[in-house]
């Protein structure tokens, strides 16, 4: 089996450059080591205990927070419980046809338009609260402000941090710092975690783009420590982190109704997002590991799966720029930030098209109804109006026959 992954799995052609070996990097020296593959297994059973961390936390510490600086959550809607609805609610959501709504109507004894409103409540009531999405928020804000203060300290004194050409300089025979390592691990950790942990998280408009965030990134930090670039990926991590701290910042704020101050973070925030991911992130990283790498050692298969990654988070970046630059241009012309574009509940507009969308529908069931109520009387009144017409021709003809 070890033999068959060598060959298939962890084959040096594919992820090495040429004339390298995993002998080249394996190994420990000193108080530094050598990566190996088998040094990321320990992030799972992390992840874990980052899940476990984050239930205690968002109890013992989040919501006694949320409760001191004053969030409020809607009050929930009471539901007639109705045992057919809600078997039909929890098998379709909200993928059902106007015909289907009709074929409940008999056997519910409801009207169409009761069993809309009652659809409609039961949606409401599985809105995710205020107070979920605060703990959630500042979760992950204390993970990010702890992994960028760190990080910051772990890379301020290296030289790579400064000239990026450093992070290829003696590759691959590059020795790892604990600390380095540690900034890795937690970091690959704490996305593992986000990934399990997101079938129960708050669904957002951008759901898709954070799978495909998060498998992007646990794929780039795993190859990345595999192969030995561990210097340009602490960069890397460290510019993402820089700004995510200021986003959830500014949520918190957002769900505990302080507005002034939620504007002022997402200015900030916004400010280094596009700083960080539109100009230093594609200038001097993206330019390092496709240009100035090539200054070290020649092209192999791994070096295009890496900076093919890479593109896929700058992909990300610019799909994210695009709505938070829709969210300052709200912010500039009409003088606040009227939603988080970026992380509102994705069920709130799909909701308010398809409520719209039935009373549309049945707006037009009713027009329709009256519409052919009324071309029906007005045939009526027309056939009586020619027979009473032709009978007084007829009466007014009688008299001069005769």
């Amino acid at each position: 089996m070890e033999k068959l992954l060598n060959q298939w799995l962890w084959s040096e052609e594919f992820w090495l450059p040429p004339t390298i070996t995993w002998h080249d990097i394996g190994g420990k020296t000193g108080g530094s080591r050598r990566p190996l593959p088998r040094d990321l297994l320990v992030a799972l059973p992390l992840a874990l205990g980052f899940i476990a961390v984050r239930f205690a936390f968002e109890r013992v510490v989040a919501l006694p927070l949320s409760r001191k600086l004053g969030v409020f959550d809607r009050v929930q809607v009471r539901v007639p419980p109705n045992p057919m609805l809600e078997a039909f609610y929890m098998q379709r959501k909200k993928h059902f046809t106007q015909s289907e709504l009709m074929g409940l109507a008999k056997p519910c004894g409801l009207t169409l338009r009761q069993i809309q409103n009652w659809l409609r409540l039961r949606r409401k009531r599985d809105k995710p609260s205020n107070t979920k999405k605060f703990c959630e928020a500042s979760w992950r804000f204390v993970f990010y402000l702890t992994a960028f203060t760190a990080g910051l300290a772990f890379l301020i004194d290296t030289a790579w941090f400064w000239d990026h050409r450093e992070c290829w300089r003696g590759y691959p025979r590059q020795p790892v710092a604990e600390s380095h390592y540690w900034y890795y691990i937690l970091e690959l950790s704490f996305y593992w975690s986000l990934l399990l942990c997101v079938s129960v998280d708050v669904k957002r408009k951008d759901f898709k783009e954070q799978i495909i965030h998060h498998i992007a990134t646990i794929s780039l930090i795993s190859f990345s420590y595999c192969a030995n670039y561990v210097r340009v990926g602490t960069v890397v991590m460290l510019l993402h982190d820089s700004s995510d701290f200021l986003l959830e910042s500014a949520k918190m704020f957002n769900y505990a109704g302080w507005k002034k101050t939620c504007d002022s973070l997402f200015v900030v925030f916004a400010v280094v997002f596009l700083g960080t991911r539109l100009f230093v992130f594609p200038c001097r990283v993206l330019y390092s590991t496709f240009a100035e790498s090539l200054d070290f050692f020649k092209p192999f298969p791994g070096y295009y799966l890496f900076n093919g990654l890479l593109l896929v988070l700058q992909a990300l970046h610019i799909f994210w720029a695009y709505l938070i630059l829709r969210m300052l241009y709200k912010f500039i012309f009409l003088g606040k930030v009227e939603r988080d574009e970026r992380s509102d509940d994705e069920s709130d507009v799909e909701e308010e098209g398809e409520d719209s969308g039935m009373e549309e529908e049945c707006c037009w069931e009713q027009s329709k109804g009256s519409l052919n109520s009324k071309l029906t009387s007005l045939a009526d009144n027309c056939v009586l109006n020619n027979l009473t017409h032709q009978r007084r021709n007829m009466n007014s003809r009688l008299p001069k026959a005769r």
